[in-house]
C-alpha cells in the first residue's frame, strides 16, 4: 500500500506553521518570548488553550491559562479566551513573558545566634523551621530570618539558598553554620567535602541497643518507591534497588537507657540526607517521633501512654569547624531543647527510673 497523498496546500500550511513556530525574541532574557503559531485546517474545532499547550510543550497547562487570562495570547492580533475554538488559518501569538528569578525575601523572625564573626554565623535552629525555600515552603525559613536581620550572606549558587553550606531537617533542632561571604562559603564547602567538620547530635531511639558503642556503615540513596524518603543500601522495597547510593558512616554511644528507649550521642562522619534517621531505622531502632522512618506515633511504657512528640527527637548539639579565614578551631554548642528534656522526664516517670540520670547523661549539653 502507498501512503495517502498529501495535498499541496496542507503541506504548505504545515511548513508555514513550522517556520512561524517559536519565533523567540529574548536578548538577555529581558524581552518576552513570542511564539507565533499558524493554525491549519486540521486544527479546526480545537480550543485555544489546548492548541497552545500542544504546540508549546515547555509551557505547563496552568502557565498557558495564566497567559491567556493575562491577555498575552492573541488570535489574529486580538486577546482571546481559553474556550475560543479555532477554524484554521489563524495566527496565534503567545507572549510568554519570562518570570523573574525567585529570590529569598527578608522576614522578621527571631533567631538564637550562637556565634558570629566576619565570615560565619551559627544559629540554634528550632524544630519546625525549614532551612531554605523549597517545594511548599516559601517563607518562614532560616534564610528568610537571616535576611530579615539585615544579614549579609554569600551569593554562591542558588539564590534561594544564600549562605547555606549544610542543612538540618525541618524537625531537627540545633547548630547550623551559615557563610557570610563567597570566600567563606567556598572554604566551608570544601571543609565539609573533606569531612573536617565535627558534628555531634543527641538522639532518642526506640528500643534498647545491645552494645554501648557502635558504628553504622550503610550507603544511603533515594527510596525507589517512596521518593520523599531515603533508604539504606541493605533496606530495599520489594527487591528494588535504591537510587544513587552514597557511602555513609555514623558512630554512636549510649548515654542512658530509659524504659524501652535509648538516649544516644551520635557523631556524623558524612552528611547524607536524613542520615541518622535512615541508619537507625535500618537497625530497627527508629528515632523517636520520626514516623516517616517507622517510629510509632505515640510511645507506650507498660500501661502508660506517652504524649506524642510534635517533632523528631534529634538535636544537633555541637559543631566544630576551622574558621575559614584564620584556621582557628571553633566549637559551637546549642543547649538541649526544653521540650525534649521534659519528654525525657516523663519517660523516666513512666518507667519508674530516677530523673537524675538524665542530667548526668546530658551534663555536657544542658
Amino acid at each position: 500500500m502507498h501512503p495517502a497523498p498529501i495535498h499541496l496546500a496542507t503541506l504548505f500550511a504545515r511548513l508555514a506553521r513550522r517556520i512561524c513556530c517559536y519565533n523567540r525574541l529574548v536578548p538577555g532574557g529581558a524581552q518576552p518570548e513570542n511564539h507565533e503559531l499558524l493554525a491549519v485546517a486540521t486544527d479546526a474545532g480545537t480550543r485555544l488553550d489546548r492548541f497552545v499547550a500542544a504546540h508549546c510543550p515547555e509551557l505547563s497547562r496552568s502557565r498557558v491559562q495564566e497567559l491567556i487570562d493575562g491577555g498575552l495570547v492573541l488570535v489574529n492580533g486580538k486577546p482571546a479566551k481559553s474556550s475560543q475554538k479555532l477554524h484554521g488559518g489563524e495566527l496565534v501569538t503567545v507572549r510568554a513573558q519570562p518570570r523573574p528569578a525567585p529570590r529569598a525575601e527578608a522576614e522578621t523572625i527571631p533567631l538564637d545566634v550562637l556565634y558570629e564573626d566576619d565570615d560565619v554565623i551559627a544559629i540554634n535552629k528550632p524544630a519546625g523551621m525549614t532551612v531554605h525555600a523549597g517545594a511548599g515552603n516559601t517563607s518562614g525559613t532560616l534564610v528568610n530570618a537571616l535576611l530579615g536581620r539585615g544579614q549579609s550572606l554569600s551569593q554562591t549558587g542558588d539564590p534561594l539558598r544564600p549562605g547555606i553550606v549544610h542543612r538540618l531537617d525541618k524537625e531537627t533542632s540545633g547548630v547550623i553554620l551559615v557563610a557570610k561571604n563567597d570566600a567563606a562559603h567556598a572554604k566551608l564547602s570544601e571543609t565539609f567535602r573533606q569531612r573536617a567538620i565535627k558534628k555531634t547530635y543527641i538522639a532518642l531511639v526506640e528500643g534498647r541497643l545491645a552494645e554501648k558503642t557502635g558504628r553504622i556503615e550503610l550507603a544511603i540513596g533515594r527510596d525507589p518507591v517512596r521518593r520523599t524518603r531515603m533508604a539504606a543500601q541493605r533496606k530495599t522495597w520489594r527487591g528494588a534497588a535504591i537510587s544513587n547510593p552514597r557511602e555513609a558512616r555514623t558512630d554512636w554511644r549510649v548515654l542512658a537507657t530509659i524504659g524501652n528507649t535509648t538516649l544516644l550521642e551520635v557523631q556524623l562522619h558524612t552528611g547524607r540526607t536524613h542520615q541518622i534517621r535512615v541508619h537507625f531505622s535500618a537497625l530497627k531502632h527508629p528515632v523517636a517521633g520520626d514516623t516517616l522512618y517507622g517510629a510509632v506515633k505515640q510511645m507506650r511504657l507498660g500501661k502508660v501512654m506517652m504524649p506524642p512528640l510534635a517533632r523528631n527527637f534529634l538535636h544537633a548539639a555541637k559543631l566544630g569547624f576551622a574558621q575559614p579565614r584564620t584556621g582557628a578551631w571553633i566549637e559551637v554548642r546549642a543547649a538541649f531543647p526544653g521540650e525534649l528534656h521534659k519528654f525525657l522526664e516523663k519517660l523516666c516517670a513512666a518507667a519508674g527510673e530516677p530523673r537524675s540520670q538524665i542530667d548526668a547523661a546530658l551534663a555536657a549539653y544542658l
